[in-house]
């Protein structure tokens, strides 16, 4: 099976774009297959699909989840190939309206809307205090202080099967500045260390925003691979508006087989 992919970068967190239609029953096995070369690198595979409706464009994600990292990156692949838009309106994966995406393409940065949390909850994982984010198909624990396993991941797993539809969840390891997500995506078979996470940054922001006074909470959160920054807008004490921004790097695309 022959297929036209992309690789895009944003901020490390490496996304193989197909360029050809797969039907979604094969998404997950075709995602594993891209996975699996290991000169890519890629962390997540997304699907160019056809736009409906005012759509500039439409992805979706190898599980069927939300990712901010890829909307953001497709939002500028889509900006370049409609001759250089500075806004685009996308259709994804996970998400039940239009996601708007700022496009630089002079400064190669595209920022991403974000669905609002959900819910927010504190919990405890063998002892460690953590706070719950559920962003609707995904969901993430964000941590402070807890050195990132894969065991602590284990141990905090249970929490989201509680979560009905979702999608990926995954464990953020906050401590020493830094940021490093592992994120899991059953439908695709796979949990990766991510090199950084938008969704996880948003659930980071989200955590440590909740005593925030009102008006614009803003972080860079370093992580293995880049930095993102995101932005929650509180009004009396609830999240209104959320955004995620960063880099973005887009290859060439090329054929392969799988």
């Amino acid at each position: 099976m022959k297929l036209t992919v992309l690789r895009a970068d944003p901020a490390g967190n490496i996304t193989l774009f197909v360029m050809d239609p797969v039907e979604k029953a094969r998404r997950g096995k075709v995602a594993e297959q891209l996975m699996a070369i290991e000169r890519f690198h890629a962390e997540q595979v997304g699907f160019y699909c056809r736009p409906t409706g005012d759509a500039d464009g439409h992805m979706e994600m190898m599980g069927g989840e939300f990712c901010g990292n890829a909307t953001r990156a497709f939002g500028m692949l889509i900006a370049r190939e409609k001759g250089g838009l500075s806004q685009v309106r996308i259709e994804t994966s996970g998400c039940d309206h239009l996601v708007s995406v700022d496009v630089d393409l002079a400064a190669g940065t595209s920022r991403s809307e974000m669905p609002l949390p959900q819910s927010v909850a504190a919990v405890e994982v063998e002892g460690h205090p953590g706070t719950l984010v559920h962003l609707g198909g995904i969901a993430h624990l964000v941590v402070e202080g807890v050195d990132p396993s894969r065991s602590f991941f284990d141990k905090a797993e249970p929490l989201f099967q509680d979560i009905q539809g979702l999608d990926a969840y995954g464990v953020i390891f906050l401590g020493d500045g830094k940021m490093t997500p592992l994120v899991k995506v059953p439908a695709a078979n796979s949990l990766v260390w991510e090199g950084s996470c938008g969704s996880g940054s948003l659930a980071a922001a989200v955590a440590q925003s909740q005593h925030a006074p009102d008006g614009e909470f803003s972080r860079e959160y370093i992580q293995p691979a880049g930095v993102v920054r995101a932005t929650v807008v509180r009004q009396a004490g609830e999240v209104t508006a959320a955004y995620i921004g960063g880099p973005v790097r887009l290859d060439q695309p090329e054929e392969v087989e799988i």
